[in-house]
């Protein structure tokens, strides 16, 4: 039995939270020891890192936002994926590395490979074994967003839908590069279906029949 880590991607209100919770409580079912956590703030430096970058209330430039994640990621990476990783758990975290790509590299315009070069850099260049990408359909998620929480959105999330879509777009070129590392999801299925399918990924990482 070997550690895993597994990321998940997606814009907002594709369902990361509900099949990370999900995924979590199967793998626990079948034995394996789970830690979920997320970026920003899967630390106490990370919660304060995200505080800026999702609710700070002045201008954040977009360098600065890039290296902002980047710290935290080096942070979370060093002191608490690693570990983790060693003790032989699997590791379900929400947004990593392609995030800061789609989100500051592209839809901020910072360009994709020089995101990517910080990115690896702060994580001591660790991969995911997995990467699930929750597709959604931008209207639809933010429809989602709002059902959930009002009109309470972060920084992020009151970005223009042209952002967004820039966003989604992003996800899926990365994905169609690097198709061993993602499986694509199509998040408007019924949660079950969605979970069926990243129970089929995740299977064979774990040796676990996903039956």
């Amino acid at each position: 039995m070997t550690g895993r880590f597994i990321t998940l991607e997606g814009g907002d209100g594709a369902g990361k939270t509900t099949q990370a919770e999900l995924l979590s409580a199967w793998l626990v079912e079948h034995g394996r020891t789970v830690l979920r956590t997320r970026e920003p703030g899967g630390t106490e430096l990370g919660l304060r890192i995200r505080e800026i970058v999702l609710h700070e209330r002045g201008h954040v430039s977009p360098r600065a936002e890039a290296l902002l994640y980047a710290a935290d990621r080096a942070h979370h990476v060093e002191t608490v994926v690693r570990p983790a990783i060693a003790r032989d758990e699997v590791v379900l975290q929400d947004r990593y590395i392609d995030s800061s790509v789609a989100y500051q590299g592209v839809a901020r315009g910072l360009g994709a490979e020089h995101i990517r070069s910080v990115s690896a850099w702060a994580a001591d260049g660790l991969v995911p074994d997995l990467t699930i990408l929750l597709d959604l359909d931008v209207t639809v998620g933010r429809a989602r967003v709002t059902a959930a929480r009002g009109d309470t959105f972060d920084r992020l999330e009151s970005e223009a839908e042209a952002f967004h879509e820039s966003v989604r777009q992003a996800f899926l070129d990365m994905a169609a590069a690097e198709p061993d590392r993602f499986l694509v999801v199509d998040a408007g299925g019924s949660t079950e279906d969605v979970q069926r399918a990243i129970r089929v990924a995740v299977a064979p990482l774990v040796a676990i029949d996903p039956a």
